[in-house]
C-alpha cells in the first residue's frame, strides 16, 4: 500500500514537512509496510517557499532588501530544487507583520523589497518565479516592486516618485526603457485567490486599506492615486489592468505585477501542486492524507485540503483530512472531497499546548486512524 501526505504545515506549530514526518512516523508504527510518499502542500500564502523548498529538495537564500517603510529587513527566498524555479512571498519584503501596528500608513509604504527579491533571483539565473502575494502592507500598486526592476515612474518634472500609494497622485510618467531584460525570458506566476479590481468598492484601497492603518479619508485619497496610476499605465504602456481579476490583491501588487512583467495569476494551491508533481504522485496511490491547523467552511475555497481533494478525485483516490481542530461548518468539506475529518486532539488541551505537541499529537493520530482502517478491512 502506497499513502501519499500531502498536508499544509499547522501555523504556529509544524511546517508541512515536519506534519509529513509525524505522519510517516505514526503509519510506520502500525504497519512498517506501507510506503508514505511525502509532499508537503501549500496555498500560495505564509510557508509556500518552505513547502516548495522542502518538497524539491531546494533551499533557502536570504538577503537585507528594502523592507515596507524603507527600513532595511533581512528577507528568505526559495531556489527549488531544478535550479531554475525561485519561489518569493511578498510578505518576507513587504508584509504588514514587518510594520508595528502603531506605523502602519499605506500611504508610504512600499513594494520596493519584493522587487529586490525578484531581481536577486534573475541573478541567480532563475526562469520561472512563483510569487505569493498576501499579507503585503503596501496600498502602492506594485510601484515600488517595478522601479526596483528599473522602471522609472516620474512626477511632472520628471524626477522619481517617492514611495506609497500616496506618491501615486504624482505621476506623470513611465518609462520602461530601462527595465530589467531578464524579465522577458522569465515565466512569472502569481499565487493569487482573490479576483478584486484595482480600484472601485472592491479595489484594493476599500477592502484592504483598514486593515493597513487606513482611514476613510486616506481609503478615498488611495483608491483615486491607484485609478490616477491605472490610466497612466494604460496610456505609457498600453496595459489596461484597472478591471482585471486580482488587480487589487496585495494593494495592488497583482496590477503592477501584470503591467510590468506580464505576469500570470492563477490559484495559490494549483501552483504549487504543479510544482511539486502531486498529480503524479496520486497515480496509484490508495489514500492521500491531507490537513491542517484548522479546518473550516472556507476551507472548501481555495485553501490546501480542498485543492489535495480535487486532484484525488481525478486520480480516484480516497482524501482524509487529519487537523488541529475543525468548525461546526467543517463539514461542508465532504461535498469537495474530503472524505473525513480527523481531529488530532484526544484529551483537551490549550491551543498553546496542541501547537507545543503538534508532533507528537500528529503521529498519535495517524497511528489511530490507520487502526482504524485496519477494522474497517476486517468488517468488509
Amino acid at each position: 500500500m502506497r499513502i501519499v501526505a500531502a498536508p499544509d504545515s499547522f501555523k504556529g506549530s509544524l511546517t508541512a514537512l515536519e506534519v509529513c514526518d509525524a505522519i510517516r512516523r505514526g503509519i510506520g508504527s502500525v504497519d512498517p509496510t506501507i510506503v508514505v510518499d511525502s509532499v508537503p502542500m501549500a496555498d500560495g500564502g505564509e510557508g509556500t517557499v518552505q513547502s516548495l523548498v522542502d518538497a524539491t529538495g531546494g533551499r533557502l537564500l536570504a538577503l537585507a532588501v528594502t523592507g515596507p517603510l524603507g527600513e532595511p529587513v533581512q528577507a528568505r527566498y526559495g531556489l527549488l530544487g531544478d535550479r531554475e524555479t525561485a519561489v518569493i512571498e511578498m510578505a518576507a519584503a513587504s508584509g504588514l507583520t514587518l510594520v508595528p501596528s502603531e506605523r502602519r500608513n499605506p500611504l508610504i509604504t512600499t513594494t520596493r523589497g519584493t522587487g529586490e527579491l525578484m531581481r536577486a533571483a534573475l541573478e541567480q539565473g532563475c526562469r520561472r518565479l512563483i510569487i505569493g502575494i498576501g499579507g503585503s502592507a503596501t496600498n502602492d500598486g506594485g510601484a515600488g516592486m517595478a522601479q526596483a526592476l528599473g522602471a522609472r515612474l516620474l512626477d511632472a518634472r520628471g524626477r522619481p516618485i517617492g514611495p506609497g500609494g500616496g506618491a501615486l497622485g504624482d505621476l506623470a510618467s513611465v518609462d520602461v526603457s530601462g527595465l530589467d531584460p531578464r524579465l522577458a525570458g522569465v515565466e512569472i506566476v502569481v499565487a493569487c485567490d482573490v479576483d478584486n479590481p484595482l480600484t472601485g468598492p472592491r479595489g484594493a484601497a476599500a477592502i484592504y486599506g483598514p486593515q493597513k492603518g487606513a482611514s476613510p479619508e486616506m481609503v478615498r485619497r488611495l483608491d483615486a492615486h491607484l485609478a490616477h496610476y491605472a490610466a497612466v499605465l494604460r496610456r505609457d504602456l498600453g496595459k489596461d489592468v484597472a478591471g482585471a481579476p486580482g488587480a487589487g490583491a496585495a494593494g495592488g501588487l497583482g496590477a503592477g505585477l501584470l503591467a510590468f512583467t506580464g505576469a500570470t495569476l492563477r490559484r495559490g494551491v494549483e501552483i504549487v501542486m504543479d510544482a511539486v508533481r502531486l498529480r503524479e504522485r496520486l497515480r496509484g496511490a490508495s489514500l492521500v492524507i491531507t490537513g491542517e491547523g484548522r479546518t473550516d467552511g472556507q476551507t472548501a475555497f481555495g485553501k490546501t485540503p480542498a485543492g489535495v481533494a480535487r486532484a484525488a478525485a481525478e486520480c480516484g483516490v480516497p482524501v482524509i483530512g487529519l487537523v488541529g481542530s475543525y468548525s461546526e461548518d467543517a463539514g461542508i468539506v465532504h461535498q469537495h472531497g474530503i472524505h473525513a475529518l480527523v481531529s488530532i486532539l484526544h484529551e483537551p488541551m490549550s491551543a498553546d499546548e496542541a501547537m507545543a505537541r503538534g508532533a507528537i499529537l500528529v503521529e498519535r493520530a495517524a497511528a489511530e486512524l490507520m487502526r482504524t482502517l485496519a477494522v474497517g478491512r476486517l468488517l468488509s
